[in-house]
């Protein structure tokens, strides 16, 4: 209880203090977007491919060893081929 009550009044005095902030005269040129741009694509590839990796990760721990007994069979059907002229 007290945690949340100190969050809330962090985010209250951050809130505050942002609103009343002084103007900033500053410049930002194209390239500054763009560069802004491509860190928040970067960021959106980054977590999309962590979240896919964990998904399977997950996934497969669901399945439990069922699957895993069906994979090594189509493994070693894999390192086997199968040819009709030499049998």
């Amino acid at each position: 209880m007290i945690k949340r009550t100190n969050t809330a009044a962090v985010f209250a005095a951050a809130l505050a203090l942002a609103g009343f902030a002084p103007p900033v005269f500053a410049y930002l040129d194209p390239s500054t977007g763009s560069m802004i741009l491509s860190a928040i694509v970067g960021v959106f590839a980054t977590v999309g491919l962590a979240v896919k990796t964990y998904w399977y990760k997950l996934k497969s721990l669901f399945r439990g060893k069922a699957d895993d007994a069906r994979d090594d069979d189509m493994a070693d059907d894999r390192r086997q081929p199968q040819d009709s002229a030499n049998q």
